[in-house]
């Protein structure tokens, strides 16, 4: 599409990643000059906003889009799909790709009760506050007790990102209001430390404040006929993995690329699914441990923690630690359908 440059200029330019104990000094830091592959921090770095604004200005001249509106039936025969409207309209078409993400409820229409939901015991908040003295292009984490961790992270709007992880299962679910998600996260975060305050403060004008229990979306098929799963609403890995975006591009990329070089809509939708499950299933390979690990309950297991931050954040440790945690997507080798 041409545009490895724009995604460039819109990079949000974090430098590194520190991990700060409840005065904010830097028990551990990991720059990015010092990685050979991506890390906790990594080169490019773009907000998924900017992101998604991009592709539709690039796409909007050969692509119609509808806003303010959902697919509430879908039918589906070998001839194609037709779906209905909340609107009210109806319209029938060759293929219906569903990728709205890991709570879609259009994949329910078509395909209920097959997600089986790998939950990763973490609930997390994001969301921008304004910008604060210590702010800087390194993003900084920190860890208090009861499973809870709190951070921050620079952009490219003079404004700063904000994110909030409670470990263990909540009794909030996707349907809970915003409100309640917001009073979990008070009363989960009474005491915290460090700069939570300030950012209790701004999560509650945030507008663009997102929650959720992690889960991954685990599907045994991709597709139903004419209609197929694509992005979180196929595979979701969680954040946790941190290959949400670049597997979504991958993923349309490989399904418009089989569309264009098989006869038929169903073999192409086969090959898609057989391109790219191993890559996914890698992906996914998120072990629950992992959150558990770096969200300790007591002040021991905090300082242990930060034992560890200390030790991953040595040149030698840390070069072979990235290496070690490198996503399996840098090992996938694009198909060329040219």
């Amino acid at each position: 599409m041409g545009l490895e440059q724009a995604v460039k200029d819109l990079n949000t330019g974090e430098t590194g990643l520190a991990w700060v104990d409840e005065d904010n000094r830097t028990a551990a830091q990991i720059d990015l000059s010092g990685l050979e592959s991506d890390g906790p921090t990594a080169e490019l770095e773009v907000l998924r906003g900017d992101l998604a604004r991009l592709l539709y200005e690039a796409s909007s001249a050969d692509a119609f889009y509808r806003f303010g509106d959902r697919i509430v039936s879908v039918e589906h025969d070998d001839e194609g799909v037709s779906v209905t409207f909340e609107s009210g309209g109806e319209e029938r078409f060759d293929l219906l790709i569903i990728a709205e993400g890991v709570g879609s409820r259009t994949r329910e229409l078509v395909f209920p009760g097959e997600n089986q939901p790998r939950r990763m015991d973490l609930a997390s908040a994001f969301f921008t506050v304004p910008r604060a003295p210590t702010d800087s292009q390194t993003a900084r984490w920190y860890n208090a007790v009861g499973g809870r961790s709190a951070g921050v992270r620079p952009d490219n709007r003079g404004t700063t990102r904000a994110f909030f992880n409670v470990h263990g299962r909540s009794h909030l679910t996707v349907g809970n209001s915003v409100a309640e998600q917001k009073a979990f996260l008070r009363a989960s975060f009474a005491g915290a430390g460090w700069e939570v305050p300030r950012l209790l403060e701004g999560m509650e004008a945030a507008e663009d404040f997102w929650f959720d229990d992690l889960r991954q979306v685990k599907m045994d098929r991709w597709s139903s006929g004419p209609v197929v799963l694509l992005g979180d609403a196929a595979w979701c890995v969680t954040p946790l993995g941190g290959v949400g975006a670049s597997l979504a591009l991958i993923g349309a990329y490989v399904l418009a690329g089989e569309l264009t070089r098989t006869d038929t809509i169903a073999g192409a939708l086969a090959a898609y699914e057989y391109v790219l499950r191993p890559v996914v299933k890698k992906s996914q390979n998120v072990p629950k441990l992992v959150p558990r690990l770096v969200h300790p309950r007591s002040h021991t297991g905090v300082k242990i923690l930060r034992a560890v931050q200390r030790l991953v954040a040595t040149p030698f440790i840390s070069k072979r630690a990235a290496k070690a945690l490198t996503p399996a997507i840098q090992s996938f080798t694009l198909p060329d359908y040219r």
